[in-house]
Order: structure tokens, then sequence, then C-alpha cells
């Protein structure tokens, strides 16, 4: 039976499902990523929420505290997921370099040498951009295409390798991957405003102070102390996309070429950059994971070329031995006739003699 794509893949993804999963190598790290939102949450139900369904007396809405908070936490889950275990974008590789792209050159009677350009132009609106060649995948990265050292894949619109989704973030998670992030921002704010009014609750009850609130909900305190942390780094990250995708950019161009100041061909404005993002189709995978390998590989152009480069070389010696032989052998009969011309003569000179 023959092995499907993904279990002879070179990267070095993990695979789940038959390959209709993809993780990154770092996949674990999802454990850590999913406790630290299933966790407070289930605390924030059991010591906050539970407490709060009395105090909207209207239809029993103080059981909404609870289910919104289940259900978001679910949806933010969903798109954790939607994230980490997709494909993000990752480029074929090829199973030998761009033929077209070799030139040869001869000089006298050596072998032809091969000469392959490290780089060539591409045109992006207008505009000329320089693509590099990549040497493990073999083949030019398209614009905005960089190769992950962590996943070991060529990925197009890389952006970063995220280690608390495992994944590398791309072209065709991008979108999920900032909903994740702002949903979490959200999830934060809530569970802290809710975790804050439940303090006030016990305050207006009890009459106490807020130390007394604190030490009557040690929960509550430690929620808010966690929102609060949480914040501080998915809230930065959002307003840090939310930036990148208004000015088009991702998180590797900003990092490396910052310093340069040079023009952002991809920059459509703000509103066409954020309708990019959000409101146009995610391109189907470039790579079914699923289908069979080819059994039979064909011998790359390249080395077909230099094959048939060999087998002449092979030939034209053997033909230069050949005339080498029948060289040889004319020169061994002309040798042999003057010896037995030689030894007639000697003959006949003693027959004289006598």
């Amino acid at each position: 039976m023959a092995k499907r794509v993904y279990e002879v893949w070179k990267g070095r993804n993990k695979f789940f499902l038959g390959g209709r999963l993809i993780f990154g190598p770092d996949a674990k790290s999802l454990l850590a990523t999913f406790s630290l939102i299933v966790v407070p949450v289930i605390i924030f139900c059991i010591f906050v929420g539970r407490h709060l369904r009395h105090e909207f007396s209207s239809y029993n809405a103080g059981y909404a505290v609870i289910v919104a908070a289940i259900l978001y936490t679910i949806y933010v889950l969903v798109l954790l997921l939607l994230t980490s275990a997709r494909d993000p974008g990752i480029v074929p590789r090829n199973s030998h370099p761009p033929e077209e792209e070799f030139t040869y050159e001869t000089g006298g009677r050596q072998t032809p040498s091969l000469q392959f350009p490290r780089t060539k132009e591409v045109m992006v609106n207008g505009i000329s951009v320089r693509v590099k060649y990549c040497d493990t995948c073999m083949l030019y990265r398209p614009p905005r295409c960089s190769h992950c050292s962590v996943c070991n894949n060529c990925v197009e619109r890389f952006d970063h390798h995220c280690p608390w989704v495992g994944q590398c973030i791309g072209l065709r998670n991008y979108r999920f991957f900032f909903l994740f992030v702002s949903s979490s921002t959200l999830l934060c704010i809530y569970v802290f405003s809710m975790s804050a009014y439940y303090m006030k609750v016990l305050m207006n009850d009890d009459e106490s102070t807020v130390w007394g609130a604190m030490k009557e909900s040690p929960a509550s305190v430690v929620l808010m102390a966690y929102c609060f942390i949480s914040l501080w780094f998915v809230g930065g990250l959002t307003g840090f996309h939310l930036y990148l995708i208004s000015t088009n950019q991702t998180t590797y161009e900003n990092f490396r070429y910052r310093s340069d100041n040079r023009y952002n061909v991809y920059n459509r404005g703000c509103i066409n950059n954020f309708l990019e993002v959000f409101c146009t189709n995610v391109k189907p995978s470039r790579n079914k994971f699923r289908d069979p390998i080819q059994e039979v590989q064909q011998q790359p152009p390249v080395a077909a070329r230099e094959s048939a480069t060999n087998d002449a070389g092979l030939e034209d010696r053997r033909v230069k031995v050949e005339d080498d032989l029948d060289i040889g052998g004319d020169l061994l009969k002309i040798s042999q006739r003057h010896n037995i011309e030689g030894i007639e003569s000697d003959i006949r000179s003693r027959g004289n003699d006598q």
C-alpha cells in the first residue's frame, strides 16, 4: 500500500487523524495555552458566576453570566484550534531545482558548468520586488514568503511562529490568529469586570470595606490580578496587530525592515487592508497531505541533462579509444610488413652469395 504525503513529510510538523490536522513541532504548548484559558473560566464560574445568578432579578438574567462565559470560552477554543490545526500556507517543496533558471556555460573542451541565480525580480503592484531562492525547499520563495526554521517549511505571507499556538502564522490562518488574540482580550475584560462587580456586591451587602470583600472572595482577587496581567499581553498583541493590518505588514516585515524605511508595496489603504484580511476567501491548501505519494519518480531534468552530457562524454571517449585501437592496429600491420620484407631481402642476399 502506497504511503501518503503526510507520512513522508520532510517538515517538522505533527499530523493527527490521518493527516487531517497539522500542527507545528511544538504542539505540546497547546496544553499550556488551553489550561491558561479554561482553568480561570472554571474558577470564575464556580466562585464568582454562581453567586451572581440572583443578582439580576428579571427573568433569571443572572444565569446569563455563566452561560456567556462558557459559550465565549468555547468560541475562543475553536479559534485556537482553527489557528493551530490547519496548514498556515506551506509552499510545496520541489524535488529538484527549477531547470528553467539554470544557465549552461561551456568553454573549450571542458564540461559545461551550471550557473544558478540566488535571487530574481518579480513584479508586485507594478513595482519590482526581489525574491530569494530557498536551498531547503529548492524553490524561489513567493513575495512575503519566508522559511520557518522551527517548522522547516516555506510559508506564504509568513508572520511569525507562535509558540503559544504551536504553529506558524501565515496566509491561511492569520485571520483566525487575530480573532483568537482579540477574543482572548475580550474574555479577560469580561472576567475582570464580573469579578470586580461581585466585589462591589459583597461590599454593598455586608457594608464592608474593600479588604473585607477581598477576604470573603479571594478567588475574585486572583482572577482580577490574572486578567490584569494577561491584558498587558493579549491586549498589547491585539493593538500591535491592528496596526499591522491597517498598514498591511507582517510581524516579520515590521521587525526586519523597520530601520530600512522602505516603501510598502502591499499597502492598499487602511480600509482595503482590513478587507483583505477579513473579507476574502481563505485560499485552499496547496498540499494534499492525504494523497498517496508517487511511487515512480521521474529523473530531474537537470540530472537527465547531466546524464546525457556524461553519456556523450563516454561515447566520445569510446570513439577515441576505438580510433586509437585502429591506429595501433595499422601501425602493427605496417611494422609486421617491414619485418617480412626485411626477412625476404636477407634470404635473397644469402642465395646470391651461394
